[in-house]
């Protein structure tokens, strides 16, 4: 027998009677698809908690004490906000990510870099904008801001910025009476002719308005076939003319605006863009999608033209930094007051008239010598010194007539290994084509042979060095045997002091260090 009842329900069971009392309590069914409302305060056990503290423990509670914390603000400190994170590659692809000031300039990322890697000549070493996918490059200039440039870049197609060695970047300084043509710069007002120093020198001042005038080769975006043209370029612009001479500045069309455009060298122009000669150069504008109908690709006759082309154009658009940025980094450092000697050979060069003897024997560091008589003396004992180390590692090198180990010279950055002939001359391209840049690398051509590959009068030479064996030992020479070396160390240091057969002196190694 059952009975029902409003607080619990009975079941009998024969003699024995159980009681059933409902877990839950009947309450309204809810709607699922509707939400649920969740009130701001909830009561358990009489008390009100607010839903504003958490059920679990804070582990990090004084970070939420703080009172003006950049984290619950939603914002970063003025500090951080301060500097940007950019990217840089090397010569051989490795890359690198630095962190430097919003405001930062092209000079002082580059004397970052040189002084975290402990690298020299800082002078030398300069950003890169590359466009792989066009085949452009361009050297930065010292004030350029490296986030100003990396913002004009377009998503469409790659860019990078790379950090190498530059010889070139103001060699028009170095050769101001030879630089420029005299036939080609001209004053714009009579067209009287000047000076390559003059035409220099008025660039980088506030002085009269030069221009300079040529010819060079010229393909629009729509057009089939290059066609020869004549340039004239101004502070105003650049621009161009069917007829030549040009008699009436009428005749003249607008071609680019220097403060809106940037001037780049081109890589395999022949091969990218159909160009007549590997001497082309280009004009972009600066904010522009990348695009090939936006490029003003222009095509020289020779790598000297192509040079001095781009030159002109850096020196029109900012001369008179370009001149404040040279003279920032060719002032001498301050160092120790050289003694005066008092007598001079004159075969010796200014630069050699200045160095002076020093003495790093003592314990306390080096100290200069001021007595002519005891730096004379210390000049011969380092000279008698040099020379007993030369003949020992020249008799430990020839004792005898087993292969002779040329490692050597592996641990110097002018050396790169296997380099083939077309990668040697686009790396002393890249770095500048200046008399004297040279690097060593191994022959593919002939065993056991190395090739030394030096740039002169804008053209890369290389030369040949043979393994000789004469009295059962095995020499280096250059020179089919008239001057042998034990090594290629002890090549390069010799030729670096004297030209011998080669055109000139090696005087600026081909350096490529990873990041």
């Amino acid at each position: 027998m059952m009975k029902n009842s409003s607080d619990e329900e009975e079941v009998s069971l024969g003699c024995s009677t159980l009681t059933l009392t409902p877990l839950v309590p009947e309450s309204p069914p809810v709607r699922r698809s509707q939400p649920i409302l969740i009130t701001t305060n909830r009561k358990k056990g009489g008390e009100f908690l607010s839903s504003s503290h958490s059920p679990i423990p804070n582990p990090f509670p004084e970070l939420c004490n703080l009172p003006n914390s950049s984290l619950l603000n939603g914002s970063l400190s003025s500090e951080s906000s301060d500097k940007c994170v950019i990217k840089l590659y090397g010569e051989d692809n490795s890359f690198k990510t630095i962190l430097v000031a919003r405001q930062a300039t092209a000079r002082e990322v580059c004397h970052l870099l040189v002084q975290s890697a402990h690298y020299s000549d800082e002078e030398n070493w300069v950003l890169l904008e590359l466009y792989p996918t066009l085949g452009l490059e361009r050297c930065l200039e010292d004030h350029e801001i490296v986030l100003e440039v990396q913002n004009t870049w377009s998503e469409k197609v790659k860019a990078r910025l790379m950090f190498s060695k530059n010889y070139d970047k103001y060699e028009f300084f170095h050769k101001q009476w030879c630089f420029f043509e005299n036939a080609m710069i001209s004053d714009s007002e009579d067209s009287k002719k000047m000076t390559s120093t003059r035409f220099i020198q008025e660039l980088t001042s506030y002085g009269e308005s030069p221009q300079i005038k040529g010819f060079f080769y010229f393909k629009g975006y729509f057009k089939t076939s290059w066609k020869k043209m004549f340039f004239t370029l101004q502070r105003s612009g650049l621009y161009r003319s069917i007829k030549h001479p040009v008699t009436d500045h009428r005749h003249l069309k607008e071609f680019a605006n220097l403060n809106v455009s940037n001037v780049y060298k081109v890589v395999d122009g022949c091969k990218l863009y159909g160009a007549p000669t590997d001497f082309s150069f280009c004009i972009k504008p600066t904010k522009s999608q990348c695009q090939v109908k936006d490029l003003k690709i222009m095509c020289a006759e020779t790598e000297e033209m192509r040079k001095m082309w781009i030159c002109a154009f850096r020196l029109f658009k900012c001369g008179r930094q370009i001149k404040l940025n040279y003279n920032a980094i060719s002032e001498p450092k301050l160092a120790p007051r050289t003694p005066v000697r008092p007598k001079l050979t004159d075969g010796k060069s200014k630069t050699e008239n200045s160095l002076v003897a020093m003495d790093f024997s003592g314990k306390a560091g080096g100290r200069i010598i001021e007595n002519p008589t005891e730096a004379q003396n210390a000049e011969q004992e380092e000279g008698q010194a040099w020379r007993k180390r030369e003949a020992f590692r020249f008799s430990q090198s020839n004792m005898n007539s087993e292969p002779q180990d040329f490692s050597v010279h592996e641990t110097h950055p002018w050396f790169h290994g296997g380099l083939t002939r077309n990668e040697a001359e686009r790396l002393i391209e890249k770095q500048g084509l200046v008399d004297g840049v040279f690097l060593m690398r191994r022959s593919h051509r002939h065993e056991k042979c190395f090739v030394l590959s030096l740039c002169h009068e804008l053209k890369v030479k290389h030369f040949i060095v043979d393994p000789l064996l004469v009295d059962g030992k095995k020499y280096l020479t250059l020179d089919s045997g008239k001057t042998r070396f034990i090594d290629v160390l002890q090549l390069v240091e010799f030729y670096q002091i004297n030209k011998g057969t080669l055109p000139v002196c090696l005087t600026r190694p081909c350096i490529c260090l990873p990041l």
